[in-house]
C-alpha cells in the first residue's frame, strides 16, 4: 500500500501539503479533486519520484510497476502501432534478452528468453497495442502512420495508449480525457473499470470520477482528506462533515460566549475570581472548531441577445467538407437538411473524424458549404469557441490589452462600454482581478486562457453559442459556472464536449452526426453510451472473426507448400500424354453402396478426430461463460465499500481472470482452426 504520514511537500515558498496523512490500500481507484493549484500535479510528482518529501515519511512498494501518462510531445517517425508498443517495458526488457542471449549463443538463455517472451504477451502483444489506439479514436488505414504526422491532440492519445500499454501495479492517469471525444472517453472509461492495479486520476469530469472511481482524495488549503465512495458520493459527504462542522462552530462559540461573559462578569470579586480563573483555563484549553470558510465561487452569466431571429438558421441541401490547396473538393456530410430555432439547446454527438466540427466551423462561417445553402436569420450574432481558440490568443498580450482591441473593432458596433477601467471591472467578474489583468497571456495556465475566451465570448452578447469542447481546461467549479450560465442564457446553444454531465443539465436536443449525414438522435445520453459500446464490441468482434480467417487461409495455403518435398512427381512415360492423362487418373468404378459405405467410414474418422476437439471447445465456452459472470459480479462488488483486504483479492481474482480469458481465447482459435483443417481434408 502506499503510506503518507505527516508528509510535508513545498514548490519553491509555497507550502502543498502541510503534515498530511493518508493510505491508498491495493487494487482501490482514486480520484484525486482539488482546485486549479491546489497541489494535485505536486502529489503525483512525489508519487512517481519526481520530488520528494520535505517532511514526514512517505512509503511506495518497490516492487511495484508505475506507469503514467507522459506529458511532453512525442517527436518520433515510429508507427503508431511500434511507439505504442514500446510501451510495454516488459516485453522490450525480454526482447532485448533474445537477441543478447542470440547473440553469445546461450541456448539456455534463449529457450528461457523464448518462455518469458510467452509470459510477457509477445504473441498478442501487437493486436492488444492497436486495440488501444483504435479505442481511442484512431482509423485502421492510420496504425502504421508516422507519429510525426499527427496533430498534438492525437500524439497525446498515442501517449496514453502507451501508458496503458505497460503493464503495472499503479497507474497514474493527469486529465486523461482531455484530448478525447466522447466515444473514446465511453471506451477508456469501460478499460479502466477492467484495470485490476491501483489507479489514481486527476480528472475535472464528474461523470468519469463517479464510474470508474470508488475513493476520493481531496487537497484543499495544504490538507488531505480521504472519502469513501466516488465523486458524487464525496460531495455528498463533504456537505455533511461542513454541516455538522458549521454546527459544532456556532455550539462552541456559544459555550465560549458564555465562559467569557463569566469571566467578564465576576473576575474583580473576590469571591468569585477562583471560579473565574477556572473558566479563563478552561477557554484556554479548548480545542477552537475552524469556521467552514466557503471557497470563492466563480459565477458568470450572459447578457441578454440584443435580437432573437427564429429560425436562427436553415440549412437547406446542404454539402460541408474542405477545399484543398489545388481547389479540388472533399465532401464529408452531404444532403444535410436541418433548422436551428431560437432558444434551442443542441447538443452534437458522433464518433470523431465525422464531421463535428466540419459542422460547427461552416455554421462559424470559417468554413463555406460545397453546395447548397445556409440561410441565416436576420441579426444573428455567433459566439463561437472552437478546440484551437486558445492557440488564437496572443501569447504576448495581456487579458486587459485582448478586451481593448475586441472593443475597438467590435464595441461601436455592440454599443459596449469600451473605457479601460470598464473593462477592468468587467474582466474581475471572470477572477482577473489586480494584477492579473496586466499578466501576458503566455503565463497563464490552460483555464486561464479558457476564462479570458469565455469572457471575449460573452462580451459580444451572441444570439447563438457554438461550443467546440469548451470544457478541456476548465476545473470543476467553473464548468459547473458554465452549466449554470447556459441555462440561463436566453439564445440558443449548440454544443460538442465529452463532459456528460455538461451535456446532460444543457442540452434537450440531440443531433448524430456520422457516415456522411446529420440528423437527429432519438434517446439520451446513456442510450448513447449503449450504442458506443455496442459498436465497440462488433467491430471487436468483426476484428476477432477476420483475424481467426486470416489464420486459417494462412494454415490452409502453408499445408500444400509443407507437404511438397515429400510427394514425389509421377514418373513420365510415353503412355502418360495429355489425352491418356484423365482416364489413367479416374479411380476405378464403385457401385453406390461401396462408396455409402466409404463415406459413412470417413465421416466416422472424422468425427473421432473432430470429437475431443469439440469436446474442449464445449468446455472452454463454459468456462470462458463463467469467468465473464465472475468478472462481472466482481466490478459490482468494487463499486461498494469493502474492507481493503477484500478490494485487494479482488484485483487479483480480476487480473487472474483476465490472464486466464486470453489463453483459452487463444486455445479456442487454435482448435477451432484444427477442426477446420480436418474437415477440409476429409472433404
Amino acid at each position: 500500500m502506499i503510506t503518507l504520514k505527516n508528509v510535508t511537500l513545498r514548490r519553491g515558498a509555497k507550502v502543498v501539503l502541510d503534515s498530511v496523512s493518508a493510505t491508498i490500500n491495493p487494487g482501490e481507484n482514486v480520484g484525486l479533486v482539488g482546485r486549479n493549484g491546489a497541489g494535485k500535479s505536486s502529489l503525483f510528482a512525489l508519487l512517481s519520484g519526481k520530488l520528494h518529501e520535505d517532511g514526514g515519511d512517505f512509503h511506495i512498494p518497490t516492487s511495484w510497476r508505475m506507469a503514467e501518462v507522459a506529458q511532453n510531445m512525442p517527436e518520433t517517425d515510429q508507427s503508431a502501432t511500434d511507439f505504442v508498443l514500446e510501451g510495454d517495458t516488459r516485453l522490450a526488457e525480454v526482447q532485448q534478452q533474445l537477441l543478447d542471449a542470440e547473440a553469445s549463443d546461450d541456448g539456455m538463455a534463449i529457450a528461457h528468453a523464448y518462455s518469458d517472451l510467452h509470459d510477457a504477451g509477445a504473441h498478442d502483444a501487437v493486436a492488444r497495442a492497436q486495440a488501444l489506439i483504435l479505442g481511442l479514436g484512431f482509423r485502421v488505414s492510420e496504425l502504421e502512420n508516422p507519429v510525426d504526422s499527427f496533430s498534438g491532440g492525437w500524439r497525446m492519445r498515442l501517449q496514453l495508449a502507451r501508458a496503458l500499454m505497460c503493464p503495472s501495479d499503479l497507474l497514474l492517469l493527469d486529465e486523461p480525457t482531455n484530448h478525447l471525444d466522447l466515444d473514446a472517453l465511453v471506451w477508456l472509461e469501460a478499460w479502466l473499470k477492467r484495470y485490476a492495479g491501483t489507479m489514481i486520476v486527476i480528472s475535472h469530469d464528474r461523470e468519469f470520477l463517479d464510474a470508474i472511481t470508488n475513493v476520493t482524495l481531496q487537497i484543499q488549503t495544504g490538507q488531505l482528506n480521504r472519502y469513501g465512495g466516488n465523486y458524487s458520493k464525496f460531495e455528498e459527504l463533504r456537505a455533511q462533515q461542513l454541516e455538522l462542522q458549521q454546527a459544532s462552530f456556532s455550539k462552541q462559540q456559544e459555550k465560549m460566549a458564555h465562559l467569557q461573559k463569566f469571566i467578564d462578569r465576576f473576575k474583580a470579586k473576590a469571591s468569585k475570581a477562583k471560579q473565574a480563573q477556572s473558566r479563563v483555563k478552561q477557554l484556554d484549553r479548548m480545542e477552537k472548531i475552524a469556521p467552514v470558510l466557503a471557497e470563492a465561487d466563480f459565477t458568470f452569466e450572459f447578457k441578454e441577445p440584443a435580437n432573437l431571429p427564429n429560425p436562427m438558421l436553415a440549412i437547406s441541401d446542404a454539402s460541408f467538407g474542405y477545399v484543398d490547396e489545388d481547389g479540388v473538393p472533399t465532401t464529408i456530410l452531404s444532403n444535410v437538411n436541418r433548422s436551428v430555432l431560437a432558444g434551442q439547446r443542441i447538443g452534437i454527438l458522433g464518433a470523431n473524424g465525422q464531421g463535428k466540427s466540419t459542422l460547427v466551423k461552416t455554421i462559424a462561417r470559417t468554413m463555406k458549404a460545397l453546395d447548397g445553402s445556409v440561410t441565416e436569420g436576420k441579426g444573428l450574432n455567433i459566439g463561437y469557441f472552437a478546440q484551437q481558440e486558445l492557440d488564437v490568443l496572443r501569447p504576448a498580450e495581456n487579458p486587459l490589452e485582448h478586451m481593448i482591441r475586441l472593443a475597438k473593432e467590435l464595441g461601436p458596433d455592440l454599443k459596449q462600454p469600451s473605457r479601460e477601467q470598464d473593462l477592468r471591472s468587467y474582466l474581475g467578474t471572470f477572477n482577473f482581478t489586480g494584477d492579473m489583468v496586466k499578466q501576458a497571456v503566455g503565463t497563464m495556465s490552460g483555464g486561464e486562457k479558457a476564462r479570458l475566451v469565455l469572457a471575449m465570448i460573452v462580451w459580444q452578447r451572441p444570439n447563438l453559442l457554438l461550443l467546440d469542447e469548451p470544457t478541456n481546461h476548465l476545473d470543476l467549479a467553473t464548468r459547473e459556472a458554465l452549466a449554470m450560465a447556459l441555462n440561463d442564457f436566453d439564445g440558443t446553444v449548440m454544443l460538442v464536449s465529452h463532459d456528460r454531465a455538461l451535456l446532460r443539465s444543457v442540452c434537450e436536443d440531440f443531433w448524430m452526426v456520422g457516415r456522411g449525414v446529420v440528423g437527429p438522435f432519438d434517446g439520451d445520453l446513456d442510450a448513447y453510451q449503449r450504442y458506443l459500446l455496442d459498436e465497440s464490441r462488433r467491430l471487436r468482434e468483426e476484428a476477432r472473426q477476420a483475424d481467426q480467417a486470416q489464420t486459417s487461409t494462412a494454415r490452409a495455403d502453408a499445408a500444400p507448400v509443407a507437404a511438397a518435398p515429400s510427394a514425389a512427381p509421377p514418373p513420365v512415360s510415353p503412355a502418360t500424354t495429355p489425352n491418356a492423362a484423365p482416364a489413367a487418373a479416374q479411380p476405378p468404378a464403385r457401385d453406390g453402396r461401396e462408396q455409402r459405405k466409404l463415406d459413412a467410414q470417413a465421416r466416422l474418422q472424422q468425427s473421432e478426430k473432430t470429437k475431443p476437439l469439440k469436446k474442449e471447445l464445449e468446455a472452454i465456452d463454459k468456462r470462458l461463460a463463467a469467468l465473464s459472470a465472475e468478472r462481472a459480479d466482481l466490478e459490482r462488488k468494487l463499486t461498494e465499500a469493502l474492507p481493503p483486504s477484500d478490494i485487494a483479492d479482488c484485483g487479483k481474482r480480476l487480473k487472474a481472470g483476465h490472464d486466464e480469458t486470453a489463453q483459452l481465447e487463444e486455445r479456442w482459435l487454435e482448435i477451432s482452426s484444427s477442426i477446420e483443417e480436418i474437415q477440409t481434408a476429409s472433404a
